[in-house]
């Protein structure tokens, strides 16, 4: 079996105690990404009529709303007793817990703002973003693998790739399960998305397709994933990813119908 390397969480020390942590380091990179291919993207006219310098602002409120979201989403959908009787930790974001589902009514609500702001729709603004922000949780899901948190549940030792996480204190063999989360909601959501957004496409149906990949992959992923020990197994024994995710997938079929049925103009070019 392979022994997870127990990487240190701290990258490096500014000022000789201040570490900054691998974790933060990831959010960081998801973010530049995001900076870049939109900036690439809006360079290659797609979709036409924006300008690479809305995409500072773009990425401002996108921020916001990550970790904002993110966090108060962990805290009501995980952890609520636990911060109400510990809310000094409630800031302390470097030692993990941030809720994807949390995060991502934080980016909705975001991105409704700026939507307001210049003007356009909001489908216009998520089907620009919609392909920007897989690679991101990838990023995300590599950070929770060096923190060795969220790992899989129990599997046979003879599988190749099985773990001993030694912070589960049991010394089972497990899933790595971070890292299928990496290759699903990351790297293939995000070739899915990036080539079906290449092509001009009616409003709406690059976030729907966003909603039922990301929904769908994650659902898959959370079979090998342990249920958080303070929740376990829920309604018809899924896990609580699971079933936050079925309405993402529920809503992207939706939306995804619904954009197919409009006559509005290609949202990509």
């Amino acid at each position: 079996m392979l022994v997870h390397p127990q990487f240190d969480p701290v990258a490096f020390y500014v000022y000789g105690s201040f570490g900054v942590h691998w974790y933060g380091l990831m959010y960081l990179l998801a973010f530049v990404m995001f900076l870049l291919m939109g900036r690439w993207r809006i360079r290659r006219g797609q979709p036409a009529g924006w300008q690479t310098s809305e995409m500072d602002d773009l990425l401002f409120y996108g921020v916001l709303g990550v970790i904002l979201g993110g966090r108060l989403g962990y805290m009501l959908f995980y952890k609520f007793d636990y911060y109400l009787a510990n809310p000094a930790e409630v800031l302390m974001v470097w030692k993990g817990g941030m809720a994807f589902h949390g995060g991502f009514l934080g980016v909705l609500l975001a991105m409704y703002l700026f939507a307001r702001k210049t003007g356009r729709s909001f489908l216009q603004v998520t089907d620009f973003i919609a392909p920007l922000v897989p690679l991101g949780l990838a990023a995300g899901r590599i950070g929770n693998f060096i923190n060795g948190e969220l790992w899989g549940r129990m599997t046979d030792a003879t599988m190749p790739w099985a773990m001993v996480f030694p912070q589960a204190h049991d010394g089972l063999p497990r899933h790595p399960s971070q890292l299928y989360q990496f290759a699903l909601e990351g790297v293939l959501l995000y070739i899915i998305l990036w080539m079906y957004s290449a092509k001009p496409r009616k409003a709406g149906q690059t976030s729907g397709l966003f909603l039922l990949g990301y929904g769908f992959f994650r659902f898959v992923a959370e079979f090998a994933r342990e249920p958080d020990d303070y929740l376990g197994l829920l309604t018809m024994n899924l896990s609580m990813g699971q079933l936050l995710s079925l309405p993402m997938i529920a809503a992207g079929l939706l939306l995804y119908w619904w954009a197919s049925k409009q006559n509005s103009s290609p949202t990509a070019a």
